[in-house]
């Protein structure tokens, strides 16, 4: 069974949804993503959480975890690192949904740093599987050629030393030019860590932005209105058009 092999954080009762899977920074484990889905549990109580560690040992700190190797990781070599854990963590994602019965659309990647380019790639590569993207101090691998399906959120520190604030507005500039559904902030004051001030405008944009999709469906659906009222149907009447008037 999956949950027993993860960290997590379920409704008592019911299935969950939204169900988010949290990816954890380089170096770090599961556990340093339990802030984030304690305050997303706060804001969604029906909400799924699971935080998987990493899937190898850390280059860099003795008891972490890493997602992929930072040694000598460059521009060109990085995509190709990236890439090639991205199937294991497509078949937990498929794992996770069947055994907790969450459908691909309600279901949220939510990286800080290593993880959120691990979050940002895997929308690229398996857009099926995920609704929506929360990326916290990330960046792309390389910038996409294509419009994710998902729904990005991008929330990046200022101040931000080891992933400078320009990627998150050079990705988010890209998938505007591409027509993807993205919001971005960067926030004032804020380094690279997962600042609450970042957690809460991930949350305010997860709360009520609605993608393109979503709104071009609802004009499809709504009846057609009349563009001028009757004056019958309105408490004082109004003045006929005038003679000229081509309506």
């Amino acid at each position: 069974m999956i949950l027993d092999e993860v960290l997590h954080l379920l409704p008592r009762v019911g299935a969950p949804t939204p169900l988010f899977i949290h990816l954890h920074g380089v170096g770090a484990s599961a556990l340093a993503m339990t802030p984030i889905a304690d305050r997303f549990a706060q804001v969604w109580p029906q909400s799924g959480h699971l935080m998987p560690d990493g899937f190898a040992p850390s280059d860099l700190a003795p008891r972490g975890r890493q997602w992929f190797s930072m040694l000598d990781v460059t521009e060109e070599n990085r995509p190709e690192r990236v890439g090639a854990v991205l199937p294991r963590l497509a078949a937990f994602v498929r794992d996770a949904q069947a055994a907790l019965g969450v459908a691909a659309p309600a279901t949220a990647l939510v990286g800080y740093s290593q993880g959120a380019i691990l979050a940002l790639e895997f929308a690229q590569a398996f857009p099926a599987l995920v609704g929506r993207v929360v990326a916290i101090a990330g960046r792309y691998a390389a910038l996409p050629e294509d419009a994710p399906l998902a729904v990005v959120h991008l929330v990046h520190g200022k101040e931000d030393r080891a992933v400078p604030a320009r990627h998150a507005v050079d990705a988010a500039t890209r998938l505007i030019a591409l027509g993807a559904d993205v919001t971005a902030d960067v926030v004032p004051g804020v380094g690279h860590e997962p600042h609450p001030a970042l957690v809460e405008a991930a949350i305010g944009h997860l709360q009520t932005f609605l993608p393109r999709r979503v709104w071009a469906q609802a004009l499809a659906d709504a009846p057609l209105m009349a563009t001028r009222a009757d004056s019958r149907a309105l408490d004082r009447p109004v003045a006929p058009p005038a003679a000229n008037d081509p309506a």
